[in-house]
């Protein structure tokens, strides 16, 4: 039996990146995929490539996470074309690396926290009264490794750190409905976020010498956390950080005691 077997995921930011791995990891493992971007053209070449491999398991959908409204039409057509929702991963966000605080207007800050914080509110806000109704269910929050070690001061730390509290809250909250809410604390992975990493050797050099293992991740590295939070495997796992960084927030102190 395949881990998500007879399982319904609404997928964020499923165009590409973490999101792409994670939808087309998501139907080899059995689950009918609600794959939701803004960045329509790439997203239909995501749903395209599932569905010619798994033919009818994947479903793309227009979302602005950032829109209570358009949550709701999703939540809505994932229910009237799959039945129900089963598993939520908020992966959809934005970053704001190298603008710091002093060069942060109210404006860039309110897009950064809409995105990606009010985002991962709004999308559980919408898909728990559905959960409820099927007696439970798994909710995956993408954060950042800046919400937990010191890094840039910026907006995107900040909502970064305000996923990871979050999800703490929404499991103490959700738990005597069996819906289990999870974060996965990605490090530097090739994304088209981090694009200008794998653009510049010396950058990308540098990234791979601050992890333990000596290079940077991919975003099937993500996708298998993510599928392990979303399946029953996980089914003790609840309000729990799963890092996943190549031993990035280690190396500091290892180097210290060397």
């Amino acid at each position: 039996m395949k881990r998500l077997e007879n399982k319904v995921a609404i997928i964020t930011g499923a165009a590409m990146g973490q999101g792409a791995a994670e939808a087309y990891l998501f139907a080899r493992e059995g689950a009918k995929v609600v794959a939701a971007d803004m960045a329509e053209d790439a997203l239909k070449e995501t749903v395209d490539a599932i569905n010619a491999d798994f033919p009818g398991m994947a479903l793309g959908v227009h979302l602005d996470v950032a829109s209570e409204e358009n949550w709701q039409q999703v939540v809505k057509q994932a229910v009237e074309t799959f039945g129900t929702v089963d598993i939520l991963v908020n992966n959809a966000g934005v970053g704001s690396r190298g603008v710091n605080y002093d060069k942060t207007d109210r404006e860039a800050f309110d897009r950064i926290m809409g995105i990606n914080a009010w985002g991962s509110f709004a999308g559980i806000k919408t898909v728990v009264p559905v959960m409820k109704k099927a007696g439970g269910g798994s909710i995956v929050n993408v954060s950042s490794l800046a919400a937990v070690v010191g890094v840039e001061f910026n907006a995107y730390t900040l909502t970064k750190g305000a996923v990871v509290s979050m999800t703490r809250a929404a499991a103490v909250d959700l738990g005597k409905d069996n819906i289990r809410v999870n974060t996965i604390i990605p490090g530097t992975i090739v994304t088209p976020m981090t694009k200008i990493i794998c653009d510049y050797p010396k950058v990308l050099k540098s990234c791979e010498e601050k992890t333990c293992l000596g290079h940077i991740g991919e975003p099937n590295d993500i996708a298998y956390g993510v599928l392990y939070l979303a399946s029953d495997e996980a089914k003790y796992v609840t309000g729990s950080d799963l890092t996943i960084d190549g031993g990035e927030r280690f190396k500091d102190a290892l180097e210290l005691e060397l």
